[in-house]
């Protein structure tokens, strides 16, 4: 892999932050020159939150422009439309299946869209999506701070990094108390992605989520 572009989209309290911090920081590990920029929006009330992260040999700027997403990471489903433009023809959707309807949506002065009008309009802007049950997965490990975790986990199999270097990244951003159930949600989105990649030589059934496609690097 010479270079990959990633955003990462939520909503404020999603753990956008903390997830680009530790892509980030795996980049660099792994000997990528590594830049990121953040947008929080109005994180503390739930607002959106942005943020890029960008891999390569070497790295000029920041900022992911329209079309060049090798990687959409949505916390969230009305974000993933909202950002799915940014998507490069050839680039991947991961996608939380969690609604957090905005202000307007809750006064009824807009619509939310249904999971089909995500789903349809992903599929016509990049080669491979994949909807992710961060949510209920967090819910069954017993904390819902943890979806962001998930969605790395899953991420991560997408990506030619070791699996212990995300791991030892992950225990440099986590307090000690929560490190073993992080590593669980990790394992898990992970453990889904990789059943979908090569549904021969792993068991299904471990992971999180349904996926759409069939994955893969350009």
């Amino acid at each position: 892999m010479e270079r990959a572009d990633f955003l990462l989209v939520g909503v404020g309290g999603q753990g956008i932050v903390t997830a680009s911090d530790i892509l980030a920081d795996v980049g660099l590990r792994a000997g990528y020159d590594v830049k990121k920029s953040e947008v929080h929006g109005m994180a503390q009330r739930g607002g959106a939150v942005t943020s890029h992260v960008r891999f390569g040999q070497r790295v000029y700027a920041p900022l992911i422009g329209r079309g060049q997403a090798d990687f959409l990471v949505a916390f969230e489903l009305l974000e993933a439309l909202r950002w799915a433009h940014c998507l490069h023809p050839e680039g991947t959707a991961l996608v939380n299946i969690q609604s957090l309807p905005p202000l307007a949506v809750t006064s009824g002065q807009a619509r939310y869209p249904e999971l089909e009008e995500v789903e349809q309009e992903l599929a016509r802007r990049a080669r491979q999506v994949f909807f992710i049950e961060g949510l209920r997965t967090a819910q069954e490990l017993g904390n819902v701070r943890v979806v962001g975790t998930v969605m790395l986990g899953a991420l991560s199999a997408l990506l030619p990094i070791p699996a212990d270097l995300w791991e030892d990244v992950l225990g440099e951003h986590v307090p000690n108390r929560y490190l073993e159930l992080n590593r669980q949600a990790f394992r898990s989105g992970r453990d889904f992605l990789s059943a979908r990649l090569w549904p021969q030589g792993i068991e299904e059934g471990t992971g999180a989520a349904r996926g759409h496609r069939e994955a893969g690097l350009r």
